[in-house]
């Protein structure tokens, strides 16, 4: 292992599901936040860091340890559909989707697929490169965290009794490793009863990180994932103070395990960040859910219950406020057959799809199309080069002088380029107007709170806080982050 005078300052980077400014600012301004006003004083803070498309965790996640997007690292979101296996992969959307999926095929998907199998192991986790590098890391309650290490995760009773997993099931993990009531790293049993989601908690996450400062066992990095502020924010909107409050509490928790905080930032750096934002979500039922199931009635859509069936011809893949639709026969349901449809409804901003290498986007408030692809004459702010041509309108785009500038939808054409190379199968990508967002059979509803998975700037900005360094990302993309971590462990 590398010796301790390698590095100075160890690194502790908190995930805090939907952490993002417009909660953050109303929080602070309301004085209801310490311990986020004393990290933000102390340090740098950024409102506009870019989440991948879509903002679901588990694409984020995976792109923030890979360091790649999800046409190389291969989660392409929280449900897909598998061709190879012809099935519907859900990672846990609804547990009524899970339930009508197979609880015993979800749960795998989520404890063992979804790091071991799903995550491509072309690249490697910065788990697994800093663990080549002789460098011990931590992961606390992160959903993606493959390592080197071979482990166990031993299956709470209640959860195998119900689903029928096995009671242990292999993964692979870094140094220090901690993932809800599976595999902890606190000796002592807390906050990780079933009535507490088996651990996976805000306050199970800090109980592990306090052990590791209190025992002096805190590695060179350190990621702990807080995914409580997710479900407020969902519940509440974008404004939610209450959601923030909670969190902070807890974070004034680990800074008191210093003898001040201002002796909690001498030996660490500390960076908080959010994974995905959300968008508003109107307040009226009928107008707020976009019901794929009735706007796409003239085609068989596939049962979640009865799984692919020779009649079928299109699969949902519904990722709240963004969806992939698939065709299971292209030349029985050619997909511009889809896009005509989805044209008709005004709530959707964003339809695409890809022909070879080439993505086409329509939508259903502006007129005409936009066709795009890698290296053309237009650069854009993060020094890509693209071929475009039509309505830049559609994507909110200006193009001066062969310069891109993305508007309300941050990176938009690197970010809508990945899914189409995430998975095999031909399908269209929706994304929703913030204010609405898609349903299938058993998805979640979020009427009059907040919901993502959108390209919008409202799904996709997150804030980040960096105390302890000067330095930051080559670009403020969670897509960067990887590669300026390894750099600050060096």
């Amino acid at each position: 292992m590398k010796s301790a005078h390698f590095q100075e300052k160890k690194i502790i980077m908190l995930i805090i599901d939907t952490l993002m400014d417009s909660s953050l600012e109303a929080a602070l301004k309301s004085g209801k936040a310490p311990a986020f006003q004393f990290f933000i004083e102390k340090g740098q803070y950024y409102s506009n860091l870019v989440s991948p498309f879509p903002t679901m965790s588990v694409n984020v996640d995976s792109t923030l340890l890979t360091g790649v997007s999800c046409d190389r690292h291969k989660v392409p979101g929280l449900v897909w559909y598998n061709q190879k296996e012809k099935r519907i992969v859900n990672y846990g959307s609804h547990f009524r989707e899970l339930v009508k999926l197979g609880l015993k095929q979800s749960m795998e998907d989520i404890l063992f697929n979804l790091n071991h199998v799903h995550l491509s192991k072309e690249y490697k986790t910065i788990h697994e490169t800093l663990n080549e590098q002789g460098i011990q890391t931590a992961s606390i309650n992160a959903l993606l965290y493959r390592g080197s290490n071979p482990n166990i995760l031993k299956i709470p009773f209640l959860v195998s009794l119900f689903t029928g997993i096995t009671r242990t099931v292999k993964s692979y993990s870094p140094d220090l490793f901690s993932y809800g009531a599976t595999h902890r790293l606190n000796p002592l049993k807390r906050n990780s009863y079933f009535w507490q989601k088996y651990g996976f908690n805000d306050q199970f996450s800090v109980n592990e990180l306090i052990y590791l400062i209190s025992q002096n066992k805190l590695p060179p990095l350190t990621i702990a994932y807080f995914p409580d502020l997710d479900q407020s924010v969902h519940k509440n909107g974008r404004t939610n103070i209450k959601g923030i409050q909670n969190v902070d509490k807890e974070l004034q928790k680990i800074l008191n395990q210093y003898a001040s905080w201002e002796d909690a930032l001498t030996n660490n750096i500390w960076i908080i960040l959010g994974d995905n934002g959300q968008a508003w979500i109107d307040k009226n039922r009928n107008e707020a859910l976009i019901d794929l199931r009735k706007l796409l009635n003239s085609f068989k859509i596939v049962k979640l219950k009865k799984g692919i069936t020779p009649q079928d011809e299109i699969v949902l893949g519904v990722n709240e406020r963004m969806s992939f639709i698939y065709s299971l026969d292209s030349q029985k349901v050619p997909l511009d057959a889809l896009v005509r449809i989805l044209q008709t409804d005004n709530r959707i901003d964003v339809i695409a799809l890809k022909k070879d290498r080439t993505i086409t986007v329509t939508s259903g408030i502006h007129e005409g199309h936009l066709y795009f692809h890698p290296q053309g004459d237009y650069i854009d702010e993060y020094g890509q080069s693209w071929f475009v041509k039509g309505s830049q309108q559609i994507l909110d785009l200006k193009i001066v002088n062969n310069k891109i500038k993305y508007g309300n939808y941050p990176d938009a054409l690197a970010r809508l380029y990945a899914p189409f190379f995430s998975h095999d199968g031909e399908y269209i990508i929706v994304s929703a107007k913030p204010g609405y967002e898609f349903i299938g059979e058993g998805s979640p509803r979020h009427v009059g709170g907040a919901s993502h998975g959108g390209l919008h700037m409202q799904d996709s900005l997150v804030s980040m806080i960096i105390c302890g360094t000067d330095s930051t990302p080559k670009y403020l993309r969670t897509l960067d982050i990887k590669d300026w971590l390894v750099s600050l462990v060096k």
